[in-house]
């Protein structure tokens, strides 16, 4: 993750991350560059996505969003997390205790970054644009002030 460390982009990079993985079986975006004013994640995906499934995609991320679901974070023993988590983004110095950030019960994911404390600080969601190449889909969104 790079860019300003905005708490609303932040956990609307969550939603949208596990909107992707339920939406179409796929993990988690690979690489994300969230800032106040728009973002991006990048996920291995081998095709852009129809007009359809963009407006599918921001109908359930802002569904959870305007569900105003808590967000609480949890500390995990690192063991316990490598089971029940990928932890490749995380830093090797991240520690024995593991952070685990919640969104309701839509989202679970180990987490060093501020979020918000419930989904309705968030404000709407957009896709801005996407686009694949390589194997690549790069997904571009941006939010409304709640």
């Amino acid at each position: 993750m790079s860019g300003e460390h905005d708490p609303r982009m932040h956990s609307a990079e969550h939603i949208l991350n596990q909107t992707m993985v339920r939406m179409f079986d796929c993990g988690r975006c690979f690489s994300a560059h969230l800032n106040k004013k728009k973002s991006k994640c990048d996920y291995r995906f081998a095709r852009p996505l129809s007009e359809a499934e963009v407006q599918e995609l921001a109908r359930r991320v802002n569904e959870q969003i305007e569900a105003d679901l808590p967000v609480r974070e949890i500390m995990l023993d690192r063991e316990l997390a490598t089971e029940r988590f990928n932890l490749s983004r995380l830093p090797e110095d991240a520690g024995d205790a593991v952070r685990i950030v919640h969104i309701g019960d839509y989202d679970a994911c180990p987490c060093i970054g501020a979020h918000v404390e419930h989904t309705a600080q968030i404000g709407a969601f957009s896709i801005i644009s996407q686009d694949a190449a390589d194997g690549v889909l790069r997904i571009r969104f941006k939010l409304a002030t709640p």
